[in-house]
């Protein structure tokens, strides 16, 4: 049996295994999937040790993944950031599934329409790099990096390579950006970092937010974007669940169906399958 895993600090939250036992199940694939505890230092020799055939990796490890890998594809190149490993004989290559993901969830399960939007990225890590390269593919009119550290958010904004479209704002920018029609937080909020204030001005009654995390990580964020009366404020289980099928189509070669899977999570369709 193949074996698969989720790296992470912290990890013992995650719902991937659960979520690609599901598939497992549903595709009828033989497969083993367990989460393991890694932060940046120690990741290389945890992995090397592991014995997994393919793995995902979450926060804080995405940069240091893709500096790990010996290929990569052209989306992971531009992110500058992996969520998906591949064996490839003795080395990995690296994929992101993040922002296909992201996309899929906001315009296929929420039905939202990116395109000539205007687009709040708040955070320049590896989980906003996943998502900013297909944010700009799916047609929206400007990207707004905000950081932190104004360093990162230019660093960001470079790697995309559009000026054109792409903008990069220290933290203490926000209150002068105006108004966008999406906002997405991809900080590390309630990860130990407090979420930052945020101008009630950024959103209208037509925003949509959304925050990449889940469950309890995502409750400051989707606090602030309902009071500031956005009309859909959503986290990123659906992203979760959308990355997950893509990286198991790497993996495996058929891509399962997701809605069963995001509806048990979701607690509005049959319980999920117990993973080993």
């Amino acid at each position: 049996m193949k074996r698969y895993a989720v790296f992470g600090s912290p990890i013992s939250h995650s719902q991937s295994p659960r979520i690609h036992a599901a598939f497992a199940q549903q595709c009828g694939i033989a497969m083993a999937y367990v989460a393991i505890e890694a932060g940046r230092d120690d990741f290389a020799a945890i992995l090397a040790a592991s014995g997994v055939q393919g793995a995902n990796v979450t926060l804080p490890l995405k940069e240091t993944a893709f500096a790990l890998c010996t290929d990569a594809s052209a989306r992971a190149r531009r992110a500058g950031a992996v969520n998906t490993l591949l064996r490839d004989g003795d080395g990995w290559r690296g994929d992101n599934t993040d922002g296909l993901g992201l996309v899929r969830d906001l315009t296929e399960r929420h039905g939202l329409d990116l395109r000539e939007r205007r687009v709040l990225l708040l955070g320049a890590g590896g989980a906003a790099r996943g998502v900013a390269p297909t944010l700009l593919d799916a047609g929206i009119r400007e990207l707004v990096v905000a950081n932190r550290s104004p360093e990162r958010a230019d660093a960001l904004a470079d790697a995309m390579g559009d000026p054109g479209r792409v903008h990069a704002r220290g933290w203490d920018a926000l209150p002068a950006l105006g108004e966008f029609d999406l906002l997405v937080n991809a900080t590390s909020a309630a990860r130990g970092v407090g979420l930052p204030p945020l101008p009630m001005a950024l959103a209208g009654l037509r925003s949509a937010a959304v925050d990449l995390s889940y469950g309890e990580a995502a409750v400051p964020f989707l606090a602030w974007a309902r009071a500031a009366g956005c009309m859909h404020a959503v986290d990123g289980l659906g992203m979760l669940v959308e990355q997950a099928a893509e990286s198991f189509r790497l993996w495996h070669g058929v891509r399962p169906e997701t809605d069963p899977v995001y509806a048990a999570l979701n607690g509005q369709g049959d319980a999920l399958v117990t993973a080993d």
